[in-house]
């Protein structure tokens, strides 16, 4: 029979050795661990999980999803085994703060990062506007759509519940940013369908020094002043008015910039007619545009063949790149680039951080 009197002196082992024995065996967990955990007791506003420390850790609701929880039993089951973030050191009562929602942030930046290398286009419904533009949700993460980035002439108060395809510009975890371009998403979608040498009838929507802006079929192609006659042109305004409809040729398209570059130009049967007789030239477009693919597949397959009429060889191979003209100084090339693929960001304070506090 055992001696339950024995004292701990007898027993030869005290609580101080049994604590320090503890102690020896515990766990040392520091904040941005990611732990196993076992779910033992669901509260109104959080749960109680076993990582093995000497106290239960605590999760609360908040911290369960990066979606919006409303009760625990949403996300955690008891006695389910999962993995947690250590979201805090322990408290007074020894007791650490533990988040599902941090893992879930990261493996969205590491998902949002590899559908940008693959230069995926993903879709994604509004749920809200700003000043600056407008927000979406990409694998629950916010983000944020430049106002010049939204292609369409609906106010963009109206598109909260529209869907759209959307293309990545800007993909940074550290500044907390994730910003979209709807306009680069319709334009590859429209630049797939279209091909260089082809003759395309479009609207002018807007006129400026360097050259004008058609729209083909929903994109914005730029009609470089260089590429409208071969006759020297002082302003595009002397040729264009805005709203007028216009046969133009692709000579360029640059998918990784979302640019189209075309030509009228290339169309002319005699140097000087986009000036002086346009409806010849618009007559012509097709007969005059074959001929430049036949130029074109000469050049590349290395083979002279007859130049285009009216368009001497040094011509057509100014037309490999809008940059290649003698009348387009620094500032207007410039001026393209930025009213061709606007910045990400109009002003850095109207983009919406991707992760909500």
């Amino acid at each position: 029979m055992v001696n339950q009197n024995l004292t701990a002196t007898e027993i030869g082992f005290t609580h101080e050795d049994f604590a320090a024995l503890l102690d020896k065996y515990d766990y040392h967990f520091s904040p941005g661990d990611i732990v196993p955990g076992t779910v033992f007791s669901i509260e109104p506003r959080g749960a109680l999980i076993d990582i093995g420390a000497k106290t239960a850790a605590y999760i609360p609701i908040q911290e369960m999803s990066i979606n919006r929880v409303d009760a625990p039993e949403e996300v955690l089951q008891s006695n389910e085994t999962r993995e947690f973030f250590i979201l805090t050191d322990e408290n007074e009562d020894g007791q650490l703060t533990l988040s599902i929602r941090r893992i879930e942030y990261m493996r969205a930046w590491e998902r949002v990062r590899q559908l940008q290398a693959e230069d995926a286009t993903v879709r994604s419904g509004v749920f809200a506007t700003n000043r600056g533009g407008a927000l979406v949700r990409i694998e629950g993460l916010r983000g944020f759509i430049p106002g010049s980035h939204i292609s369409t002439r609906k106010p963009k108060e109206e598109l909260v519940g529209e869907e759209l395809p959307l293309k990545f510009l800007e993909v940074d975890e550290e500044r907390n940013r994730l910003v979209l371009s709807h306009r680069r998403a319709l334009v590859e979608r429209k630049m797939n369908r279209l091909e260089v040498g082809e003759v395309v009838i479009g609207t002018v929507r807007g006129i400026k020094p360097y050259g004008a802006f058609i729209d083909i079929g929903g994109v914005s192609g730029l009609l470089h002043i260089s590429e409208i006659s071969h006759e020297h042109i002082d302003t595009p305004h002397s040729v264009f008015n805005v709203n007028d409809e216009v046969k133009v040729m692709i000579i360029d398209l640059d998918a990784e910039r979302g640019r189209i570059s075309l030509s009228t130009k290339q169309l002319e049967p005699e140097p000087g007619d986009m000036i002086k007789n346009r409806d010849l030239v618009y007559d012509k477009a097709e007969e005059m545009a074959a001929k430049y693919r036949e130029q074109m597949l000469a050049k590349q397959q290395g083979i002279t063949a007859a130049p285009v009429e009216a368009a001497p060889v040094e011509a057509v191979e100014a037309v490999e790149t809008v940059e290649a003209v003698e009348t387009a100084p620094v500032e207007a090339v410039e001026a393209v680039a930025e009213e061709e693929i606007p910045p990400a960001t109009e002003a850095e304070e109207e983009i919406p951080p991707a992760i909500e506090d």
